[in-house]
């Protein structure tokens, strides 16, 4: 360490040639938000140098270009890009996600302790600083049946790895208002580190309560108005911008120079495909600047305020002492990422291939019971049906009811009102458990669509205009070992095979991206008017984001968090 400091002061001095330079350009001063000529010198994972004419041993010219920090994507999940994490990291990185902070909760939850550590050895073989935090809900909640549980004691022994960073988002907060004894136990051991929050549309005095065990984040807010109660009340606002959770346009007036050191951003969700039509935190930056707001907010949102809220103090600026993690872009405006640097490594396919391996995990963890129609029958009167009602842009659903049509003593589609069938089937080999209701918003007319990707206890969730369809889509999931399927007239139309824990494909990314565009069109064929069917039928089943949602139990009022009876559960 010595030898080190030696160089980076003597090369920061100019006494000595840097490491590396980056010659010529401008970098982005995030405390005056001034553009300033200078170099940029770097000692191995350090910069030592700005503010001034250095030479390097190794010299980039980025002429005519801005350097800016590093972006830091708060909250995601590894899983929802449908890749594996090493596959993750040369997707993102090259958009000047430089780190990234995941809770592992999705794969925790059907592999449960042996999928985080397939996630923190994953961490350290990644180029980008992969972060994590231990998973706090398996299984998410009592109302659905997972493939693990983790109680206090179990996460204990993740809580000292180097990449760790504290406890995941609290999705459970009911129960931590009703003083739950599990909720209090893992509350306690994390005591004092960072805590995730998960709070939608908790507002008040309720708020304060769930604020008061040391929770300090949320990702979960949708508008403005409960973002402005919570910032003043001391939560950082974590922006999201996903494949399905697209809250950044309401909460673009939030990104402004006052309240910037209280903002950040985080996609939760978000597939490779729309990484690559659109980008990752890149593009959530130059739509911010576009809808107006301050690109000084913006880019501290992305980084400096990112950083601090996790207790990252190594990174976040550019300037003499801070961790090299850099985003060589053209324009402010743009933000299109021309190169990268992750600790004062320039991003490329070397750096990609030296690489240690990671061995994927969770090959044949689909246990689902084979189904026929006959399972999805679904008895009722037909009169004031509960139905989940999508909202495109959104996880949260609301509570309709409607009067259905019932032939020979079952209820029915009915294509009039946009209300089809679906169906959550126990996938980890546990009860068999089949879940069933009705779902508005997805415009079928026509098949299923499948998933094994069901937030959070991913069991099999099948939307469907057919009970045929939809059933020889769970066993078609059955035989991929995981994945989605699109189903029409007792055919498969196409699907994506996610063997890794049933969440993610064991092949590149660009595999994933481009078999993602038929199974869109092949969905958008049965005549779905969603942009992202797949994720949305995966948060379908996710008991903890209001209102009503679906599980293998049953369905689920989620404002009274509690099963509705007679809903059609076996």
């Amino acid at each position: 360490m010595q030898e080190f400091l030696r160089n980076a002061i003597s090369q920061g001095q100019g006494a000595e040639p840097a490491d590396l330079v980056l010659k010529g350009g401008r970098f982005l001063d995030l405390v005056s938000g001034a553009l300033v000529s200078s170099d940029v010198a770097i000692t191995g994972d350090r910069i030592t140098g700005t503010f001034g004419t250095y030479a390097g041993k190794r010299e980039i010219d980025v002429s005519g270009q801005i350097v800016v920090p590093g972006f830091i994507d708060t909250h995601l999940h590894v899983e929802s890009s449908l890749v594996t994490p090493l596959e993750f990291d040369r997707c993102v990185l090259r958009h000047g996600v430089t780190t990234a902070i995941c809770d592992p909760h999705e794969i925790a939850n059907v592999l449960g302790a042996e999928g985080i550590r397939f996630f923190l050895d994953s961490a350290m073989a990644t180029v980008m600083d992969l972060r994590v935090q231990v998973s706090s809900c398996v299984p998410a909640t009592h109302l659905e049946t997972s493939g693990a549980a983790l109680a206090a004691q179990d996460l204990a022994e993740f809580m000292n790895h180097p990449k760790v960073i504290g406890l995941a988002e609290f999705m459970n907060f009911p129960g931590v208002l009703h003083l739950d004894p599990t909720a209090l136990d893992k509350l306690a051991l994390f005591a004092g580190r960072h805590i995730d929050g998960h709070a939608p549309l908790l507002r008040g005095m309720a708020l304060n309560g769930y604020l008061a065990a040391g929770i300090r984040t949320d990702h979960e807010t949708t508008t403005a108005e409960e973002a402005k109660e919570k910032l003043s009340k001391g939560m950082h606002i974590l922006i999201r911008e996903g494949s399905v959770s697209k809250d950044l346009h309401a909460l673009i007036p939030l990104i402004t120079e006052r309240n910037s050191a209280f903002i950040a951003l985080c996609t939760d969700d978000r597939n490779p495909l729309d990484i690559a039509e659109e980008g990752h935190l890149d593009f959530m930056i130059r739509t911010a600047i576009a809808e107006g707001a301050e690109p000084l907010a913006a880019y501290r949102a992305a980084s400096i305020s990112a950083a601090r809220a996790f207790r990252l103090h190594d990174r976040g600026l550019v300037a003499p002492g801070w961790r090299a993690d850099l985003a060589i872009i053209d324009s402010l405006e743009d933000c299109r990422v021309a190169r990268v640097l992750a600790a004062g490594r320039l991003v490329d396919d070397a750096l990609f291939a030296a690489r240690p391996k990671v061995a994927p995990v969770g090959y044949g963890s689909v246990k689902a019971r084979t189904v026929t129609a006959s399972d999805f029958r679904i008895t009722g009167s037909g009169r004031s049906v509960p139905v989940i009602g999508v909202m495109p842009g959104k996880i949260i659903t609301e509570h309709l009811v409607m009067n259905l049509p019932v032939r020979d003593g079952a209820m029915t589609c009915d294509f009039g009102q946009d209300a089809v069938k679906v169906v959550v089937v126990e996938r980890h080999g546990i009860n068999g458990n089949i879940g069933r209701g009705f779902v508005h918003g997805f415009g079928l007319k026509h098949g299923a669509i499948g998933s094994t990707v069901g937030h959070d206890s991913h069991n099999i969730c099948v939307v469907g205009a057919s009970d045929e369809d939809m059933a020889l889509a769970v066993n078609h999931l059955g035989q991929l070992g995981g994945g989605f399927v699109v189903v029409r007239d007792g055919k498969v139309l196409a699907e994506l095979a996610l063997p890794v824990a049933g969440l993610m494909s064991d092949q590149s990314f660009e595999t994933v991206r481009d078999r993602l565009i038929p199974l869109r069109a092949a969905a958008k064929s049965l005549g779905t008017v969603l942009a992202e069917p797949f994720l949305q039928v995966a948060f379908l089943p996710l008991p903890v984001i209001p209102h009503l949602k679906i599980s293998d139990r049953g369905l689920v009022d989620v404002d009274r968090f509690c099963l509705i009876d007679g809903a059609g559960a076996s």
